[in-house]
């Protein structure tokens, strides 16, 4: 099948939609399938690359540098859409079109390619427009310009033959849009446990939160920063932010101004350091100002979660962080503006490591259950019916709790703001085994009921974490996916054992 994407970024650049972009260009091309992507030959986030080029034909189209200020991004966004038509014209017939939302309204383009061409289209939203504009002040609701954007980008989405939401936020947008709910996709996007791996929580009393990645007009900084000057001094907690974004700056000179000493900036981390820059927090901040609610969804969540990091959301409950949140008991959620109960809750969080560890654990679990990048990718493919290969199942990497983590504060985190207690009486640890589903092992000193969690976690205290007996008990294949090992049982019809090891 000949694919053809259009995006303004796309590898090397670092930008988030070019990196979710080349997952699925690579997954393509090694599925046999001749891929070529129109992208701009300037950069949003420079970062050394540290991989090689995609097998695809890479158009690049030459324009105006992307700029921050109002002129500056308008004169990039006509520059690339003029080029990016002119390519496309250019290019054999494609059998389909796939545009994302870098510059906003590329889906026009992707309409007209889709009658010219006679090709199939998607739109692949990343970014909800006009709603994203409206919702950082950049555009009047109401207005000519808000009504003609609003007007010619839903054209294209009822007009194409799928539009992919990244939440039930931004679904829930477009259906109040009048999109039709059978044109709509809900498709997660995915972080790699082949390169964000999870690694052991540091020692000490110094609670370590990590904003990583693009800090921008849809992010909440003030209660963030205010957080930190009621903390300041308090050499128990240390915040570092590492990547960049329209805010960093406005954010960087609160903390000078104030003297925060407790605060570190720095760049963003490359695709192949993301996993030991994530290892260095206890937990990952991720937040989206009220107004901002499903015209974007925060991707970093996943590469929290595939560290094995919990996640610390500050926005409405009705975000879709927030909602995973809750479904998978990985962390917790206070709303913008609550100072007061933010700090309570990193008080409580700074004594009571256990629950921040088994929240994290409990995010560990549902990333390879939900979002591990072959799960992703295989949801987009067959949305876009793409015929593509199963890949095959990772190997897993064993996860514990030491049991000496914690002490005084190990109690949930009561009186805090929307804190879920995250505790459990099991400990998900994944076997490397491919092909066989994740035991359960035991916590020390609970007995567990569920004979599918035997044998009890032996506590050892040499080294401190939890080490289950080998051997015991046999791996059972996961349903529907056949063991290459013959010692392994092949399994029964049915639902897995391992899908109801821990209620979420």
């Amino acid at each position: 099948m000949r694919i053809l994407f259009i995006n303004q970024f796309f590898w090397p650049d670092a930008a988030a939609t070019g990196q979710f972009l080349e997952d699925l260009v690579r997954h393509l091309a090694a599925q046999g399938h001749q891929v070529t992507v129109i992208s701009s030959a300037n950069q949003y986030a420079s970062a050394p690359p540290d991989s090689p080029p995609p097998p695809a034909r890479i158009l690049r189209v030459r324009g105006v540098p992307f700029a921050r200020s109002t002129a500056g991004r308008a004169l990039s966004y006509a520059s690339f859409y003029w080029g990016s038509m002119w390519r496309a014209l250019r290019t054999p017939r494609p059998d389909l079109i796939v545009t994302m939302t870098t510059p906003p309204m590329l889906s026009a383009i992707g309409m007209l390619l889709q009658t010219l061409r006679g090709a199939r289209h998607f739109i692949w939203e990343m970014d909800l427009f006009p709603d994203a504009l409206v919702s950082l002040g950049a555009m009047r609701q109401g207005s000519c310009a808000e009504r003609a954007m609003g007007w010619l980008t839903d054209l294209s989405r009822r007009r194409s033959d799928g539009v992919i939401a990244l939440g039930p936020c931004m679904q829930e947008r477009l259906l109040r849009r009048g999109i039709p709910a059978g044109r709509i996709h809900v498709a997660d996007n995915w972080a790699d446990s082949a390169e964000i791996t999870p690694q052991p929580f540091h020692h000490g009393d110094e609670l370590r939160l990590l904003y990583s990645g693009n800090l921008g007009l849809s992010h909440d900084i003030v209660t963030i920063a205010q957080a930190m000057e009621a903390l300041a001094g308090d050499t128990r907690f240390r915040f570092c932010f590492a990547g960049g974004g329209a805010r960093r700056q406005e954010l960087e000179r609160i903390c000078h101004r104030q003297g925060l000493a407790q605060v570190s900036f720095l760049p963003y981390a490359r695709r192949g350091d993301l996993s030991s820059s994530l290892a260095r927090a206890d937990i990952g901040l991720v937040t989206v100002r009220d107004e901002c609610v499903g015209t974007v969804v925060p991707s970093k969540v996943y590469g929290l979660l595939a560290a094995g990091r919990p996640i610390l959301f500050i926005g409405p409950p009705g975000a879709s962080a927030a909602r995973l949140i809750a479904r998978h008991r990985c962390g917790w959620q206070v709303d913008c503006g609550d100072v007061a109960g933010l700090v309570r809750l990193l008080r409580q969080l700074q004594t009571g490591r256990r629950q921040v560890r088994a929240a994290g654990l409990l995010g560990r679990r549902a990333f390879l259950r939900h979002y591990d990048r072959s799960a992703g990718l295989a949801r987009i493919a067959a949305i876009l019916g793409v015929p593509h290969a199963v890949p095959p199942a990772r190997e897993g990497v064993a996860l514990a709790l030491r049991p000496d983590d914690g002490g005084a504060g190990d109690s949930p985190a009561q009186g805090c703001p929307k804190a879920r207690p995250t505790a459990a009486p099991r400990i998900w640890c994944d076997r490397p085994v491919l092909g066989t589903a994740p035991q359960a092992v035991a916590a020390p000193g609970v007995p567990s009921a569920d004979p599918a969690a035997a044998p009890q976690a032996l506590a050892d205290p040499s080294r401190g974490a939890l080490w289950s007996r080998q051997g015991a008990p046999p791996a059972v294949a996961a349903p529907g996916v056949p063991s290459r090992d013959p010692a392994v049982p092949q399994p029964a019809p049915g639902p897995s054992a391992a899908g109801e090891l821990v209620s979420t």
